[in-house]
């Protein structure tokens, strides 16, 4: 009887601490109705946002040639593209612990309009350059984890953070598709004309519907976060149980297959022969299997298992992955690999955006966000040069290979560790 006291008063807890804001306080049927349409606002914002992301992204290529910018001068760009959300990926989740969800989707939805304006009149290099000066605040899918994390209860929140790789799928198939359509059909600055149009409807959608604070403040968030970025910070937040071991995991355990991704653009062309019609089928079938693993698949696993096994089995099919692919040899081998690499990789960047938001205080949810955030940026300002230099040298089965040895040893590090978590299923 007494452990079914506990366990009670630990469910109250725990939904206490998810409905306490001053927004969102409704009790019963009408809070969960609100919460849930905050979710699915923020779930629409992600996917409008990845869209026009994946609009420009490519048309880019063909707007720097038309430009007359060569092959470095593109590397260069997209560089420059890399270390911006990097660096941004940070200040802008402190931006949201300081100022709520809220102010930080207008704020990304608000860069991305001054993104697409300047786009939009690039006729030149330099103009083109600049263009990515905004998207150091462009952050629209961390933006809707901040919101989800803030209104979920933490047993929820895998699960709803899941659903957001949804949004991701869309964006992909959704993006490339327009984006290839309104370029070829009604010239090539028509897709910046649209995310211009679309970042500012965005922008209306969460001043409309987003709650203007969706958890409550405290003291701690007042006094100590007094800079936007700090290093001291950081180190702060990875001595909290557990993140600097789950971060180090994520990091790496993602990394080779990264780097394989950057370079997938010759690969394709050199290794598996494609033409750039066949390029375009290959990633709307990535974003088919984004938006069926995680629409149908991580939020049944999370609502069965801990994320202490999800985080161990993530890895353990990236290692399997990296065997495949060091045994491919054309295309259809890696149609094949797709479906367990889309599965580790979704199924990774959930669960450790679900712990790693839990093991910090709530205060400091959008910062860790904006830490996890980082890590592709990182991975596409070094890629290019380590990706060049393994391909060049090792071929396309070097990339396999360092997939295999680096999630094998990270298995075997999960399995001998005892990290701090607090675990828990989705209810």
């Amino acid at each position: 009887m007494s452990a079914m006291n506990a366990k009670a008063i630990s469910e109250g807890e725990e939904e206490a601490s998810g409905m306490r804001n001053e927004t969102l306080v409704e009790s019963g049927h009408s809070g969960a109705v609100r919460r849930r349409q905050v979710i699915l606002v923020a779930y629409l914002i992600a996917a409008l946002d990845l869209t026009f992301l994946f609009m420009q992204f490519g048309i880019m290529p063909y707007l720097a040639k038309s430009l007359g910018l060569d092959s470095v001068g593109f590397g260069y760009l997209q560089t420059t593209f890399g270390v911006l959300q990097l660096v941004g990926g940070y200040i802008f989740g402190r931006f949201a612990d300081r100022f709520g969800a809220r102010a930080a989707l207008i704020l990304s939805c608000s860069s991305g309009s001054v993104f697409f304006l300047l786009m939009s009149i690039s006729t030149n290099i330099p103009l083109l350059f600049l263009s990515r000066l905004p998207t150091v605040f462009m952050h629209g899918l961390p933006g809707a984890q901040k919101v989800v994390t803030d209104v979920t209860t933490p047993s929820q929140r895998a699960d709803a953070l899941g659903k957001l790789g949804l949004c991701f799928g869309i964006g992909i198939i959704a993006g490339s598709v327009l984006g290839g359509v309104l370029s070829s059909k009604f010239g090539i600055y028509v897709p910046t004309y649209v995310g211009l149009v679309g970042s500012l409807i965005n922008t209306l959608i969460a001043i409309a519907w987003i709650p203007l604070q969706t958890k409550p403040k405290s003291d701690h968030q007042e006094t100590e976060h007094s800079n936007l970025f700090s290093i001291r910070e950081i180190l702060r937040l990875m001595k909290f149980p557990g993140v600097k071991e789950v971060f180090i995991v994520k990091v790496f355990a993602g990394l080779p297959i990264g780097l394989f991704m950057i370079m997938f653009s010759i690969i394709s062309m050199d290794f598996f022969g494609l033409e750039a019609v066949e390029s375009g089928y290959l990633m709307s079938y990535f974003g088919v299997l984004q938006m069926v693993v995680q629409g149908l698949v991580v939020g049944k696993l999370a609502n069965h298992c801990t994320e202490m096994t999800l985080l161990r089995l993530s890895v353990f099919v990236f290692a399997g992955v990296g065997l495949g692919m060091a045994l491919m040899r054309t295309v259809w081998h890696y149609c094949i690999i797709a479906v367990p690499l889309v599965f580790a990789f979704s199924m990774l960047a959930t669960i450790t955006d679900s712990i790693l938001t839990k093991a910090v205080p709530s205060s400091d949810t959008g910062a860790m966000l904006g830490i996890c955030a980082s890590v592709q940026p990182l991975t596409r300002t070094v890629g290019p040069t380590i990706g060049g230099i393994l391909y060049k040298r090792f071929g396309v089965s070097s990339f396999g290979y360092l997939q295999l040895i680096v999630n094998i040893s990270l298995f075997v590090y999960l399995l001998k560790s005892k990290i701090p978590l607090k675990e828990m299923k989705s209810q």
